[in-house]
């Protein structure tokens, strides 16, 4: 049996003598590994790096079977941020992570669409930290730990009501208005008003977003499976 799709290189791992094992992110079937004959080559290690959109497809004798990919280059993004050690290291924090949280064979609807969008983001300096810290909200959404940032978690007023979104509660992932969060501010987590599209953001905002985002990834996706944040993200609001 085959099937064709397109897809984002997570990982490409040495296998055998000049063989790799593939791991890739599909919008169909979401996180799937197969061999690349020859994938250790001249010819196709360029292809097989992190972050590339590549379409595959996959042969394989059933679909519990290892399988092996045929690959042809889509989208090198691997090249643009060759020149910027953040977006890289970015980049590939990012794979890894994803390696982590997705659902092995399994697609998470809207996700493989915003990630392209957030690498194909990495090569524009000026914006991709702001793009991550709005994609892991998505991710978040995507895989169960959603946050509740459109009200107050504690009064239950809207933005439209006139509440003034300002903290978020580590404990439920909930906004708080800035009245009833005062009296706990020192144990909240601040809320950067660009992710409830409140204002342009600031490098300040950037930083407090991605602490705030990398908590609740931490938290709600790779903690309950024994992971912990890849190191180049847990580094990455103190290298902006």
């Amino acid at each position: 049996m085959d099937w064709r799709d397109r897809a984002i290189v997570l990982a490409n791992r040495t296998q055998g003598e000049n063989h790799s094992l593939l791991t890739v992110f599909t919008p169909q079937r979401g996180k799937v590994s197969a061999l690349v004959y020859g994938g250790q080559g001249k010819g196709k290690t360029p292809i097989l790096q992190t972050g590339n959109g590549i379409e595959v497809r996959w042969r394989g004798k059933s679909a519990d079977s290892l399988g092996h990919f045929d690959i042809d280059l889509m989208e090198p993004r691997a090249s643009a941020v060759f020149g910027d050690p953040k977006a890289l290291s970015a980049l590939t924090a990012t794979a890894e992570l994803l390696l982590h949280v997705l659902p092995e064979g399994e697609g998470v609807p809207g996700l493989f669409e915003a990630t392209e969008v957030l690498f194909d983001t990495f090569g524009e300096r000026r914006i991709w930290p702001v793009v991550l810290a709005k994609w892991e909200v998505g991710l978040l959404s995507a895989l169960g730990g959603g946050l509740t940032l459109d009200r107050c978690v504690a009064t239950d007023r809207r933005l439209e009501d006139g509440a003034e979104l300002c903290f978020v509660s580590p404990k439920s992932g909930g906004a708080v208005s800035y009245e009833a969060g005062l009296p706990y501010k020192d144990k909240m987590l601040p809320l950067p008003p660009f992710l409830i599209d409140m204002g342009e953001p600031t490098e300040g905002d950037v930083k407090a977003a991605l602490a705030l985002t990398g908590y609740f990834v931490t938290e709600r996706l790779l903690a309950p499976i024994g992971r912990t944040m890849p190191e180049a993200r847990e580094r990455l609001p103190g290298r902006l």
